[in-house]
């Protein structure tokens, strides 16, 4: 696993081997920043990453020069590499060891990118709960975005908020956006789509 961009481009991270993690690729992760890219100067960007995992993309968002960033999993050994990994290249990352879903339902703050990568297999009306719980709890800024990162057997299109998606092999990213942004994104989207083919 390595960061594809910013200060520590290049620089490998190993986590140890029994963590219940599928890490999103190099291939999908640059493709999802390239498109972040267009939306967002990251320096100092507020993110929250769900199902944190490995760490891989906190990482990368600390990388680019966000800060602060929240990193949540419900897995002890996670948790324990994103604090070790994080001191080791001073980011601004705080691992929290949570239940997702309690998390949404307690926490206050917002952000400005929320991204989420849960285990592909979760039932569909829990991917559908994560949105929910996000927006009815005004946990996205206003001009902010909420990824989340799933197989291409979950439909997430049909959502209240939800903007564009983009298919890279076997994994889909949905985007979701404040409704008052949804004529902007469908432009921004239509550039981004020459760029595509």
């Amino acid at each position: 696993m390595r960061i594809i961009s910013g200060k520590y481009k290049g620089r490998r991270i190993s986590p140890p081997n029994n963590l219940p993690v599928r890490p999103t690729t190099d291939m999908s992760k640059e493709a999802l920043f390239n498109i972040l890219n267009n939306y967002f100067n990251f320096t100092e960007l507020r993110i929250l990453d769900l199902f944190a995992g490995t760490g891989n993309i906190s990482y990368e968002f600390a990388s680019r020069g966000a800060e602060p960033i929240i990193s949540v999993d419900g897995d002890f050994g996670c948790v324990s590499f994103i604090k070790k990994t994080a001191k080791e290249f001073e980011f601004d990352i705080t691992p929290i060891k949570s239940d997702v879903f309690k998390f949404l339902e307690k926490n206050k703050a917002s952000y400005d990118i929320i991204f989420a990568d849960p285990p592909y297999g979760m039932e569909q009306r829990d991917f559908e709960k994560i949105i929910t719980l996000i927006f009815e709890n005004e946990l996205l800024e206003e001009d902010g975005m909420m990824v989340i990162e799933h197989s291409k057997h979950t439909k997430l299109n049909h959502m209240e908020n939800f903007s564009f998606d983009r298919n890279y092999g076997g994994s889909v990213f949905s985007f979701f956006e404040l409704e008052g942004d949804e004529e902007e994104t469908i432009d921004e989207e239509g550039d981004d789509d020459e760029f595509d083919s």
